[in-house]
């Protein structure tokens, strides 16, 4: 269950977290902070996914170098004013589509692009309107996708995993179009549970105006780290007839989990190009079936 950090990814990590903090020292210091970030690595378990570190990363930024534990906040803020400048026309698009539920996915997964974390420094706010323009044209996985909604159709409880701030205002179109297609399912967002890179926490979640129920995982790990989880987000899992989980984060933490899945993302790292055998920035829509 989940995808075990790689050597790949010790070289991202190492790379980003470095960069980021070689304005902020001397030389020497960055090396010394190169080195508490690699005996983070060294002490940590074997099998788990990168975003297990995060935290540690964000406490070793803050306690050696000031940076805030919200440290993206801004970026987060942006992303939410941003998307909801588009929200009504989006949601025209995605309701006036001769699908709303393919055009509200279409929508939603391009929404993973606001990732600052994942992207550091290539994240373009005019790249991702123009992206908007042709979101629509976007393709991926039909057969998979026709299974989702059968399995909508047929469920009870949709819990739905979050990723990034802004992101989520697309999540919300997505969901409402959802529940005007089956209005007999209940939807349950999920959030993280403290700030962690961009990710949505309930903060963002009322910011962008989501009218479903709003629960959060427990904790500030990116993904969902189902060791990891509240009471209340655990039982949310295990009860969910079907399970949407944006970006890749999640797909680190669940990947073969055994639960009636569907990973929604963008392939933004050469981990996931060599995992799913897609170029960089490929839409996918990825299933898995529950385990009887």
């Amino acid at each position: 269950m989940s995808i075990a950090m790689d050597a790949a990814c010790l070289q991202c990590s190492l790379r980003r977290n470095i960069e980021t903090v070689q304005s902020l020292g001397s030389a020497e210091e960055t090396m010394d902070f190169a080195r508490a970030l690699m005996r983070l690595y060294l002490d940590g378990p074997r099998d788990v996914p990168s975003t297990w570190f995060t935290p540690k990363i964000t406490q070793l930024l803050h306690d050696r170098y000031g940076l805030e534990m919200d440290r993206f906040r801004q970026e987060k803020l942006q992303s939410n004013t941003l998307v909801l400048s588009h929200m009504e026309d989006i949601r025209n698009r995605v309701m006036g589509a001769e699908n709303p539920i393919l055009a509200g996915l279409q929508f939603a997964i391009l929404g993973n692009y606001l990732d600052f974390a994942a992207l550091q420094g290539q994240i373009s706010f005019e790249k991702f309107t123009q992206m908007l323009d042709t979101a629509e044209d976007m393709q991926f996985d039909m057969t998979t996708f026709d299974r989702f909604c059968r399995d909508l159709e047929a469920g009870e409880n949709l819990l739905y995993l979050t990723d990034n701030a802004g992101e989520i205002g697309f999540d919300r179109i997505f969901a409402e179009a959802i529940s005007e297609s089956y209005p007999n399912l209940k939807i349950t967002f999920c959030v993280r549970g403290g700030p962690t890179l961009n990710d949505a926490t309930r903060e963002d979640a009322e910011a962008v105006g989501i009218p479903f129920r709003v629960i959060d995982n427990g904790n500030r790990i990116p993904g969902t780290q189902l060791n990891q989880l509240s009471p209340e987000a655990k039982q949310a899992v295990e009860t969910a007839d079907v399970i949407l989980a944006k970006g890749m984060a999640n797909v680190e933490t669940m990947l073969g989990c055994g639960y009636n899945i569907y990973y929604a993302f963008l392939v933004k790292c050469q981990r996931f190009v060599n995992l799913f055998h897609q170029p960089l920035m490929t839409p996918m829509l990825v299933g898995e079936h529950k385990e009887s």
